[in-house]
C-alpha cells in the first residue's frame, strides 16, 4: 500500500505530462464510443469500459520515464505510437481485460519486452504472494471511480429547478447519455492515479526480487 501512495505521487509530480498525453489518445477514442449511442444507449459506456487498459499503456509509458527524471511530449508518444499504443493491443483488450491486478502486471508485458511465454512466467513470478494488495488496490479504485460518477450524475439534479425525483418512470433511461459522460470524466480524472499505482506496486516487488537474489548471491559467495 506504501508502494501505491508512491506511485500516486509520481503522478501528481508528472501530472502534466501524464493528462497531455493521456487526453490526447483517450478524448478520439472516447469520442467515437460516444458515438455509438444512436445503436445502443448502453453501448458507449461498455465501450469506454473495454478500452481503458488500451489506453493505461500511454500513461505507463509516460510514467516509466518520469520514474527515470525524463519528461515526455507529445511528439515523444507521437514517435513511439507503434510501441505504445499498437503492440499487443488485442491482448489488452482480451485476455487481459478482466484481470483484477492488471494495473499491477502491465508494466510486464509493456516494458520488459519479453515473448508471450516468458512474459506469463515472469508475471507469475511477480505476482507470487502479491494479488491480495493489487486487487485491494483495484477494488479502492472502482469504488472511488463509482462514488465519483455518482457525485457528476447528482449534480444534474441538484441544479435542476424545482423538485426532482431521481426514480420516476422514465427519467434512467433519459440519464444513460450523462451517466456515460459523467463515467468518461470519472476514468480521465482517477485513471492515471490508478495506473501510477499499480506501476509503483510493480516497482517495489522487482526491488524486491532482485534485492532477494543479490542477497542469495551473498550467502553462496560467504559460504564458500
Amino acid at each position: 500500500m506504501e508502494a501505491a501512495d508512491l506511485g500516486v505521487r509520481l503522478c501528481q509530480s508528472a501530472a502534466r505530462e501524464v493528462y497531455l498525453c493521456y487526453c490526447i489518445t483517450a478524448l478520439p477514442v472516447f469520442a467515437l464510443c460516444l458515438a455509438t449511442y444512436e445503436i445502443a444507449g448502453w453501448l458507449p459506456l461498455l465501450l469506454i469500459w473495454w478500452f481503458k487498459p488500451w489506453l493505461d499503456r500511454t500513461v505507463l509509458f509516460v510514467l516509466s520515464r518520469a520514474a527515470f527524471g525524463q519528461t515526455t511530449t507529445v511528439n515523444d508518444l507521437i514517435h513511439n505510437q507503434r510501441r505504445v499504443l499498437w503492440s499487443q493491443w488485442l491482448l489488452s483488450v482480451s485476455l487481459r481485460r478482466l484481470s483484477p491486478w492488471r494495473s499491477f502486471t502491465q508494466p510486464v508485458y509493456q516494458l520488459e519486452g519479453l515473448g508471450f511465454m516468458k512474459a506469463r512466467q515472469r508475471v507469475r513470478q511477480i505476482r507470487r504472494g502479491r494479488t491480495t494488495p493489487a486487487t485491494l488496490m483495484t477494488s479502492a479504485f472502482c469504488v472511488t471511480e463509482t462514488v465519483l460518477m455518482v457525485a457528476l450524475i447528482s449534480l444534474i439534479f441538484w441544479f435542476t429547478p424545482g423538485p426532482s425525483d431521481p426514480f420516476a418512470p422514465g427519467v434512467m433511461s433519459s440519464l444513460e447519455f450523462p451517466i456515460t459522460c459523467a463515467y468518461g470524466l470519472a476514468i480521465l480524472f482517477l485513471e492515471p492515479f490508478f495506473v501510477a499505482a499499480g506501476f509503483a506496486m510493480y516497482l517495489n516487488r522487482r526491488a524486491q526480487l532482485e534485492a532477494w537474489d543479490i542477497e542469495q548471491e551473498l550467502r553462496r559467495a560467504f559460504q564458500t
